[in-house]
């Protein structure tokens, strides 16, 4: 098939003019990437009232990880999820490396999450802070050197690179102007004393010793390099008219996963159009967003730190609150990243110890009574209920799924 055919009851276009007491879904392929189908519920994907098996969405607070690199300076991070393309990690080192290191398994994609330092490497010094994405190619010698203490990194790590997205009839300027890019300038280290060389092959280490600082690189040439953007830096794409799928916000791609950036922006203005993000099944990723700061619109009870998976075949979408929401807000406060992972991804034992199990019962509310998803209804009903008189303390009654919030830790997030 290589048009779009029109069956039923059905929007004349995604995302705008729903038909009255529907809730579109998009099955797609190939991510955001390839052909699609629009379907028409008359009850939310997401009203599911238990799971059985293994496949289920899933929660997870990273803020928990205790990487062993938190407490010895010689520790790594730790592994929390993964496949044979990817790997994602988290590193909270509190101390300078000790040691030099290189991953000859991959490229790593570092997202700084919290703290501030410098990365020393090959091509010389770059300094991080919070919002950074950091890349550093494979087996480039380098090691970390925090200028605080409480430090939070997320790392991804691929066994191809990461390179910028195409952005075709945007222009080479789209999403954020190659000249914001930051490279290191060389900077040769004269010490006379051993240092460890901490090299990462098939999984394992294995160490080699000089004599002398192994970053003495003088100067450099090439298009091969450590490099680093800011998230402050990317400029959204945006429609006023229509909500633009996550792939319009990709920022790099690997093979087996692309990463995207949601960021504060404007929300649609046509009074037609969905302002959350609708709900989608895409059968041939698995979706991962990290939180990093603000109002995380879409989802509720989430806080930064924390990490949800949304595997291949379960429905996932706005929750509740979020499509009632969608009839005051004007815009998004959410910082977030967004991995979609080509092969399935699994939790190792780590990641299980920090998954919140219930997860899926915070969507048990859309079986009781679904919040609207198309946008003049969402009005309709957040007005109903800022009619109805408030109850007291003493007779109100617990919301579905609030005993399952977990609680959150102070100082963390």
């Amino acid at each position: 098939m290589n048009y779009p055919l029109k069956k039923g009851k059905a929007a004349q276009q995604a995302h705008v003019g729903l038909p009255e007491g529907t809730f579109e879904e998009e099955h797609g392929r190939k991510g955001f990437y390839g052909k699609s189908a629009h379907l028409y519920h008359t009850h939310p994907p997401t009203a599911w009232v238990r799971f059985e098996g293994k496949l289920r969405p899933h929660c997870l607070d990273l803020n928990k990880l205790e990487p062993a690199d938190q407490k010895n300076p010689k520790g790594e991070p730790v592994a929390f999820m993964g496949n044979d393309d990817i790997i994602l990690h988290v590193s909270r080192r509190t101390e300078p490396m000790p040691f030099y290191r290189r991953n000859a398994d991959g490229d790593e994609l570092w997202f700084v999450h919290r703290g501030k330092g410098r990365l020393e490497s090959d091509f010389g010094p770059l300094n991080f802070e919070p919002g950074d994405y950091v890349i550093v190619p494979r087996s480039v010698t380098h090691r970390i050197v925090p200028q605080t203490k409480d430090n939070f990194f997320l790392i991804m790590e691929s066994k191809t690179e990461f390179e910028e997205p195409e952005k075709g009839l945007l222009g080479q300027h789209a999403l954020y102007d190659p000249a914001v890019v930051t490279t290191p300038e060389p900077q040769a280290i004269s010490e006379d004393k051993e240092w460890e060389v901490r090299i990462k092959a098939e999984g394992e280490y294995s160490s080699l010793f000089y004599p002398f600082n192994p970053l003495d690189v003088i100067g450099w040439k090439g298009d091969l390099t450590v490099w680093k953007i800011n998230m402050r830096d990317i400029r959204p794409i945006m429609s006023h008219r229509a909500h633009l799928p996550p792939s319009a916000h990709t920022t790099f791609v690997t093979q087996g996963a692309v990463v995207c950036s949601f960021l504060p922006r404007p929300l649609e203005k046509d009074p037609e159009a969905v302002k959350v993000p609708f709900f989608h099944r895409n059968t041939d990723y698995d979706e991962v967003i990290f939180y990093h700061a603000g109002n995380f619109f879409s989802r509720h009870n989430i806080y930064a730190g924390m990490l949800t998976l949304h595997p291949r075949g379960i429905h996932h979408g706005p929750h509740p609150q979020a499509r009632l929401a969608q009839a005051t807000k004007t815009e998004t406060d959410e910082y977030a990243v967004m991995l979609d992972g080509l092969n399935p991804l699994h939790l190792t034992p780590a990641g299980e110890a920090v998954d919140w199990k219930e997860y899926w019962k915070s969507w048990l509310e859309d079986v009781k009574k679904p919040a609207p998803h198309r946008p003049a209804e969402a009005v309709k009903a957040a007005a109903t209920a800022m009619a109805k008189p408030t109850k007291t303390a003493g007779n109100s009654k617990k919301p579905v799924g609030a005993r399952l919030v977990p609680k959150r830790v102070e100082g963390k997030g």
